[in-house]
């Protein structure tokens, strides 16, 4: 369902006054001079409680695997009331993130989260692509019917895409082609389309309609397909009053940002970097939300860069999309 949706885009430089949670105020001329009335996009805010994930006795050696330990801060800040969750200076290895209500995931400048590429550290879960029922592994960071949230700060999220997405020969160099084929994987039957391993073809194979696969139906066959799965970076559903600021993103294993009938969403200050080989590697897919800013943003992604919609009809064409 397409929800009223409101979405303003801007370029305009923010103020430098900084809020007691180090989110960075709007500037509100944004909204004078508009063609129409817009409603006021609402922010979060956040106690002023705070922990660092080095209380948790995470190790920043890009080696340990971190999950557990990062995931018990924000726990923590959440049964507290809210606050800030630290990612200080470090490369922190970890799997899936969730995101709790109330909570400010803030990372310093030079903190790199990096989530692991064992495919097995991310849940196939049920969830919607396109409006479309399916399952798909979850999203190294997901946040479900959470509100006033935020990712803020300086740091880089990169998820490791590329042991993921499947690549299209005509995006390619000749000498590209031949070094990707040689690194193993498997091709398809026109010599056009590589994938990471016989997982990812045999999800391809099974997905008449675009990226949902159809015929399969046990644990074991959706297990036998995990890779063809590939989660988006960031999955924020049916969450209220979310901000992302300041942070980076990139290799995301499908779409980068997409949050799902969600309302008062900000991205602030926000990069977005995939390659330009990368497969459905949208920097934001805005899919049936109410009330979104966007400001001060640098997407470069190898697709689309903004997408505003709905979902599917049921015979698979977008909503909207002509016969």
């Amino acid at each position: 369902m397409l929800l009223g949706a409101v979405c303003l885009l801007s370029f305009t430089s923010c103020c430098n006054n900084k809020c007691d949670d180090n989110t960075k105020a709007i500037d509100e001329s944004i909204y004078s001079d508009l063609p129409f009335d817009i409603p006021r996009v609402e922010q979060p805010s956040f106690p002023a409680y705070e922990v660092n994930i080095k209380d948790f006795g995470v190790v920043a050696d890009g080696v340990t695997l971190n999950t557990k330990t990062i995931n018990d801060a924000i726990k923590k800040v959440n049964q507290n009331g809210g606050g800030k969750v630290v990612i200080p200076t470090g490369l922190w290895l970890t799997g899936p993130i969730e995101l709790l209500s109330n909570v400010n995931l803030y990372t310093e400048k030079n903190a790199l989260v990096l989530f692991t590429d064992d495919h097995t550290a991310y849940p196939i879960i049920e969830t919607s692509f396109e409006d479309l029922e399916t399952r798909r592994c979850q999203a190294p960071i997901y946040a479900k019917e959470a509100e006033n949230i935020a990712i803020t700060g300086y740091g880089t999220f990169d998820s490791a895409g590329d042991n993921w997405r499947q690549v299209k020969k005509d995006k390619l160099t000749a000498s590209q082609w031949s070094k990707l084929v040689k690194s193993g994987g498997v091709v398809d039957e026109a010599g056009k389309m590589w994938y990471p391993n016989e997982g990812a073809y045999k999800g391809a194979m099974a997905s008449i309609d675009f990226n949902v696969p159809t015929g399969i139906e046990t644990n074991e066959e959706w297990n036998s397909i995990r890779t063809w799965l590939r989660p988006v970076l960031v999955s924020i559903v049916k969450s209220k009053k979310v901000l992302l600021e300041g942070v980076t993103f990139k290799n995301s294993p499908s779409w980068c940002i997409h949050p799902l009938s969600c309302e008062h969403i900000t991205l602030n200050d926000v990069k977005v970097f995939n390659p330009w080989y990368s497969q459905n590697g949208d920097a934001l897919d805005l899919e049936s939300c109410n009330y979104a800013l966007i400001v001060n943003c640098l997407f470069d992604t190898g697709d689309d860069a903004i997408c505003i919609k709905s979902g599917k009809n049921e015979d698979g064409r977008r909503r909207g999309e002509p016969y």
